[in-house]
């Protein structure tokens, strides 16, 4: 709700073209920040204890927005939103994958994502009605509720204790080790790749449709967030039952055709389509490197695992934004979606050479 919104509460507080940029940008770097401490405190404390502190962090930022009179207070509010999003969104991840059984892992955090899936399909059009019809105080009014519950939710989910970690971290670990798993780090690569793609469509999609004369780009959102829905749970079984690679190699081919459509497309029904393959792509990857991620490591290294993943995927999106940005201020938003191709060659080149190298089985 706040991710298309906050921008122009910022312009309307006398905020610079930078700064709205930083709205977006200071968010990223906090939750980098908070996971890097996060995930090492999930491991040994608990995943719910940590989710509940994250989550009021999250109530406070939320509350604080209300009060925002300056650019420069904003900016400080964001900071804590980010810490409190980095905290929240690794503890969730860890509790879905212990909850899961290992066997469909895949299926479940498929469905598990679909939350996220459908939140990005209806927060930014709810924020932008609540703002235009009732103003900025009432959208903050929104957000601080939907918050609030939560934080009341998670109280009631049940959690056991599993057996004794099986390759528990010994005290003589790096600090880096113990704030970062190296199992992890490949998978988070992928996916900051995959971000990046990501950052640049949900960052510059609606500038694009401007450029190229669609009147509503909004139904990118919603075909993209039904795609999603519809293949995770397929991509999930397939995970489970084949290999990552039957997910992630198509899945990639899906992502770059969906880009290469969307950076010709000049009427809403091609709009559709690239959303259609946009989504498929990125609805099979983004759970199933996240299921592979937490296959690859020891039970109690699954909060710092869930931490090194969603790094990389938001550095990807932060960044993503920032680099193709840059781009399209030189050339236009058609050849930045086109560049944006690149990344997911990449992408296969990557993990092709690495499963060769490895040996890995599918």
């Amino acid at each position: 709700m706040l991710l298309p919104t906050l921008p122009s509460f910022v312009s309307q507080h006398g905020g610079t073209d930078a700064q709205v940029g930083l709205v977006i940008g200071i968010l990223t770097l906090a939750a980098v920040i908070a996971r890097l401490f996060v995930g090492p405190l999930i491991d040994s404390l608990g995943k719910k204890i940590i989710l509940i502190v994250g989550n009021v962090i999250l109530l406070i930022s939320m509350g604080s927005y209300y009060w925002a009179a300056s650019v420069a207070f904003v900016l400080g509010i964001r900071f804590l939103h980010g810490l409190g999003w980095g905290t929240t969104t690794t503890s969730y991840g860890a509790l879905a994958s212990d909850i899961i059984p290992a066997s469909r892992r895949g299926e479940g955090l498929g469905y598990f994502g679909l939350g996220s899936t459908l939140a990005m399909a209806l927060g930014p059009f709810t924020g932008i009605w609540v703002m235009k019809s009732y103003g900025f105080d009432w959208l903050f009014v929104v957000t601080f509720l939907s918050t609030l519950l939560s934080l009341v939710l998670p109280l009631f989910v049940s959690v056991k204790k599993g057996p004794a970690p099986a390759q528990p971290v010994s005290e003589s670990s790096s600090l880096l080790s113990r704030m970062v798993e190296p199992k992890a780090l490949f998978p988070a690569f992928l996916v900051l790749l995959l971000g990046v793609t990501y950052g640049g469509v949900v960052s510059f999609i609606t500038l694009f449709g401007t450029e190229a004369g669609i009147a509503n780009v909004g139904w990118f959102f919603l075909v993209n967030a039904l795609s999603v829905f519809i293949v995770r749970p397929i991509s999930g079984r397939i995970f489970d039952k084949r290999g990552h690679f039957w997910v992630l190699f198509p899945g990639a081919f899906f992502s770059m055709i969906g880009l290469l459509v969307l950076s010709y497309a000049t009427t809403t029904p091609l709009l559709m389509v690239a959303a259609l393959f946009y989504g498929i792509g990125f609805g099979s990857i983004q759970p199933s490197i996240q299921a592979w991620t937490v296959n690859r490591v020891a039970p109690n290294r699954r909060g710092v695992a869930n931490a090194t993943f969603y790094n990389g995927f938001d550095l990807g999106l932060g960044g993503g934004g920032m680099l193709l940005g840059m781009i399209a201020a030189s050339t236009s938003y058609a050849l930045m979606y086109r560049v944006s191709i690149v990344l997911m060659v990449i992408y296969l080149v990557v993990y092709l050479l690495y499963r060769y190298k490895q040996k890995e089985p599918s």
